[in-house]
């Protein structure tokens, strides 16, 4: 289905971007290219008032780049550092990227703006203001383009219920010099367009224990070294989150959070992403193999599904084990010269 979707924007895509003249096309690339030079400069330069002033150069350049007219369609493929992500149905784009305020990479913020296409090609862009800083909880409620959580999105996928369109979104937050952020934000847009982050609960653990309460949006903090995924994955048809834990076995410290290499996820189901606790449970049949291989089932284990001890096999097991240290163990017969033993 979304390579659907796909093959659908490219050839929307290809349409559009013939109505833009060449004279228009000639003044896209020029910009592109001078977006490009700045794009780097503000993400590497060793001053933090350089970074700034190419930051601010940037967003003045991307501005005056997209009043050219059915700018939506002109892909920027050459701009790196910048994530530019269109929504699936092709409904509008979204740019997003992080300045660093300190030469320690310490303090950044991210920047954004939604671009929506219009009929006429003419310009319609929706800033976006960070203000992640300002508050307390960023789970607590919906946000709006004067108070988004600001993330770098590197991935964007659409769901549906009840006729209305839900657009995910994925992204990378550098949060300080010892931790990493990922966020996932529910998008929604109103009858005039206007973004709204997470409008409700949308992401709920009915089935967790002990039970969390639903939040507006979901994040993960991490270890800065740490590799993390956080991602739709459509052979599952849901979202898939490395399952943390603390590597120095200190939970209350997030920069000792590393994958454990196991998963957690969220499935799409009325209207809510429904949290999974552990998306792959399957067990192995290891009867009659190598132990050294795998954990082998036990036909008559001492934990049951939740982990907890059974106090009565526990028992027996242990009377088991004093009346075999009662018995001799079986001389082995020496093996004759000539044979292997077998």
């Amino acid at each position: 289905m979304r390579n659907l979707f796909v093959l659908f924007f490219l050839l929307i895509t290809a349409s559009s971007f013939a109505q833009i003249t060449p004279s228009d096309t000639k003044i896209l690339q020029q910009k592109e290219d001078s977006l490009k030079h700045m794009a780097k400069a503000f993400l590497t330069d060793a001053e933090t008032a350089d970074r700034m002033r190419q930051d601010s150069l940037f967003i003045k350049t991307l501005i005056r780049s997209l009043q050219v007219r059915n700018s939506f369609y002109y892909p920027f493929d050459s701009l790196k550092g910048v994530s530019h992500l269109y929504a699936p149905d092709s409904s509008f784009r979204i740019f997003t990227w992080q300045l660093s305020f300190d030469n320690d990479y310490a303090y950044s913020r991210q920047r954004g703006a939604i671009q929506f296409p219009t009929k006429d090609g003419s310009l319609k862009l929706i800033p976006l203001r960070d203000y992640s800083e300002f508050a307390d909880d960023p789970l607590d409620s919906a946000r709006t383009k004067v108070n988004w959580i600001g993330a770098v999105y590197y991935n964007i996928i659409k769901t549906q219920y009840n006729g209305k369109n839900y657009y995910t979104l994925f992204g990378f937050d550098g949060n300080s010099y010892r931790t990493n952020k990922k966020w996932i934000d529910v998008l929604t847009l109103d009858a005039q367009s206007n973004p709204i982050f997470g409008a409700q609960r949308y992401f709920t653990f009915n089935g967790d224990k002990p039970q969390r309460k639903p939040q507006y949006r979901y994040s993960i903090e991490y270890k800065k070294e740490a590799s993390t995924t956080v991602n739709y994955d459509e052979d599952l048809n849901m979202i898939l989150v490395d399952h943390l834990i603390s590597e120095n076995d200190e939970p209350e410290n997030a920069w000792t959070y590393v994958p454990d290499g196991d998963y957690e996820g969220f499935k799409w189901e009325n209207g809510k992403w429904l949290h999974v606790d552990k998306v792959y449970n399957e067990k192995v049949d290891m009867k009659g193999k190598d132990p050294l291989l795998g954990n082998a089932p036990n036909e008559n284990p001492l934990l049951d599904k939740e982990g907890n001890i059974n106090q009565q096999k526990l028992d027996e097991q242990n009377k088991k084990n004093e009346g075999n240290k009662d018995e001799k163990p079986a001389l082995k017969k020496p093996v004759k010269k000539g044979t292997t033993g077998q």
